[in-house]
C-alpha cells in the first residue's frame, strides 16, 4: 500500500524546517515594519509641510516604490546595490532594506493623510493655547492620527507579510524556498507532496494575516460610527 503523502511532514526535520522558514519570513516582516513605520512617520510629518520643495522630493519617492514592483526592488538592492556601494550584506539584511524603504513610502502616505484628517477645529484649539509647531503635532495631531491610521497600518502589515514570499527570490531561505526543496527532495517517493506542502503554507500564512485583516475591519467600522 502507498504511502500517504503527508508522511512527507514526519520525514527527517521537514516540519520544523517548515517552521524556521517561516520564522525567517516573519522576522524580516516584523523589523522591516519597525524600521519603516518609523521612518514613515518622519516623512509623512515632512509632507505636511508647507514646504513645495520638500513634498514634491517625497512625493516622488512616494510614487517611485508604487510604480516599481516589489520583486524588481529586491533585486535592484540585492545585486545592484552591492556592486556599486561595495556593501556586503547578508540577503536577508538586503531584504530588510528593501522592505523598509517600500514600507516607510506606504506609511508617509498614511500618516499625511491621517494628519489631514484630524478636525481643523482640533489644531486651532492647539494654537489657540499657545502651542508651538512641534507642540501641536506631539501632543494634538500625532495622538489622533495614530487613531485614524491604525487600520491602513494593519493592513500594509498584512502586505508585507504576504510579500515576504518574495524573498526565496534572492536566496533566502524563507518558508516557501524550504518548502520547494522539501517537494522537490520528495518528488519521487510523494508525488502528490506538492498539495500537502503548499496547503500547509497556505494554512500558516491565512494564520498569521487573518486575525490582522479582522483587526482592521473591526478598527475601521469602529471609526465609521
Amino acid at each position: 500500500m502507498e504511502h500517504s503523502a503527508i508522511n512527507v511532514f514526519f520525514a527527517g526535520n521537514n516540519f520544523a524546517r517548515i517552521l524556521q522558514g517561516l520564522w525567517t519570513s516573519v522576522w524580516i516582516a516584523a523589523l522591516s515594519l519597525l524600521i519603516g513605520l518609523v521612518l514613515g512617520t518622519l516623512l509623512g510629518i515632512l509632507r505636511t509641510l508647507p514646504n513645495k520643495t520638500i513634498r514634491f522630493i517625497l512625493r516622488a519617492y512616494l510614487e517611485f516604490f508604487r510604480i516599481v514592483p516589489t520583486i524588481v526592488l529586491l533585486y535592484l538592492i540585492y545585486y545592484i546595490l552591492p556592486r556599486s556601494l561595495h556593501i556586503n550584506w547578508p540577503a536577508s539584511w538586503m531584504a530588510v532594506l528593501a522592505f523598509s524603504l517600500w514600507v516607510s513610502a506606504e506609511f508617509s502616505d498614511i500618516v499625511r493623510g491621517a494628519i489631514e484628517s484630524v478636525p481643523v477645529t482640533q489644531k486651532e484649539s492647539g494654537q489657540a493655547l499657545g502651542l508651538s509647531s512641534s507642540q501641536l503635532f506631539r501632543y494634538v495631531l500625532l495622538p489622533q492620527a495614530m487613531q485614524l491610521e491604525l487600520p491602513a497600518t494593519i493592513n500594509l502589515a498584512t502586505r508585507v507579510i504576504k510579500t515576504t514570499s518574495l524573498l526565496m527570490l534572492i536566496s533566502i531561505m524563507d518558508v516557501i524556498a524550504i518548502g520547494q526543496q522539501i517537494i522537490e527532495a520528495n518528488n519521487q517517493q510523494y508525488p502528490s507532496a506538492v498539495f500537502w506542502i503548499y496547503g500547509l503554507i497556505f494554512i500558516l500564512y491565512f494564520a498569521i494575516d487573518y486575525p490582522l485583516s479582522l483587526w482592521a475591519k473591526r478598527l475601521a467600522a469602529k471609526q465609521k460610527r
